[in-house]
């Protein structure tokens, strides 16, 4: 079992005002160390859900998984995780990636690189009262200028959403932790590790000091068949983007095309019904408990550092939750029993 490692649960930002409280609450009683929201497009603003489980907790780290420097401004970025370590006492967590499905609304995403490594400097840069300004190729802040309110911690920890071996140097070089979104596969881990190597050897560190997170769709129910026809379903709607991104899968490609041409006619039963029970397994944590457990496991033994159970958790998010808590978490930390 690796030393340091922690569980946490991914929110999607869908559900009602009292809803996040009550899911973070069962969280924390359950042992439970993180509590993400999903920034995804057209879900309500993360800002919203993370402030009423801040009020709700008091142990959970919280943070959004993950804000872009497209669709906010870095200072108000800055805002949002001040305002949510200033109401958390100092428990907020800064994530950032590129963003997806931006052209949906009319955003380009030009230099995701550099967006990325100049949105944290200038973040860090106000939360820590730096007012010397900064000069970059895709934002500025003019010498002078700084927040007009209390911050808690001048550098909440950074994690950067990445696949790439790019965006995964880059996480190297400036994160605490780097997600993968979408993967269950303890292939990956090396891979990452490797390709957070040339990155943090740059900023004079070693890979390992940066966290690998890996994520998942996750539903968790005593009716395995069932819970892993619900995370089937599910993983049939992002797998074609996915299943590129993860160079140690080998989905076939036929396969593929016939997935995307079945979730594009919205034929997702007939699509599900393509994904056999070793690729699912790659992109989602479902079944038992006993079942999710070992597959949490075998990522913990290949060395990641959280391991993320995301929405819908179960055959509802309550149960799911509760599951997860009260079943896989003591699977995964025996003395807890």
């Amino acid at each position: 079992m690796s030393r340091g490692f922690e569980i946490g649960i991914g929110l999607q930002s869908d559900k009602r005002p009292g809803d996040y409280a009550r899911l973070a609450r069962i969280a924390e009683e359950h042992g439970i160390d993180v509590v993400s929201v999903f920034g995804d497009l057209m879900y309500q603003p993360p800002i919203f859900p993370l402030l009423e489980m801040a009020a709700a907790t008091s142990r959970v780290r919280l943070g959004t998984a993950c804000l872009n420097p497209y669709s906010m401004a870095p200072y108000e970025i800055a805002g949002q995780v001040a305002a949510l370590d200033l109401a958390s006492g100092g428990r907020a967590y800064l994530g950032l990636a590129r963003g997806t499905w931006l052209g949906e609304v009319g955003l380009a995403q030009p230099r995701p690189l550099t967006a990325l490594a100049e949105c944290a400097e200038v973040v860090y840069r106000l939360l820590g009262g730096d007012t010397s300004g900064f000069s970059g190729e895709v934002f500025t802040l003019a010498p002078g200028t700084a927040l007009r309110y209390p911050v808690q911690r001048p550098r909440p920890p950074l994690l950067i959403g990445a696949w790439g071996a790019r965006g995964a140097a880059l996480a190297g070089r400036l994160a605490d932790e780097i997600k993968v979104g979408g993967s269950a596969n303890p292939a990956m881990v090396p891979v990452i590790r490797e390709r957070l190597r040339p990155g943090a050897e740059q900023a004079g560190r070693s890979a390992e000091d940066v966290g690998i997170v890996l994520g998942a769709v996750t539903v968790v129910a005593a009716d395995g068949a069932a819970a892993r026809a619900k995370a089937r379903r599910e993983v049939a709607m992002y797998l074609a983007v996915v299943a590129d991104l993860d160079p140690t899968a080998n989905v076939p490609a036929d396969l593929l095309a016939r997935v995307k041409t079945e979730t594009a006619a919205g034929r997702h039963d007939e699509a599900a019904g393509l994904i056999p029970d070793d690729l699912l397994d790659l992109f989602a944590f479902s079944g038992t408990p006993d079942q999710v457990a070992a597959q949490a496991q075998r990522l913990i033994d290949a060395g990641v550092h959280r391991v993320e159970f995301g929405t819908p958790h179960g055959l509802t998010d309550d149960q799911g939750v509760s599951l997860i808590g009260a079943e896989v978490v003591p699977m995964l930390r025996p003395a807890t029993r």
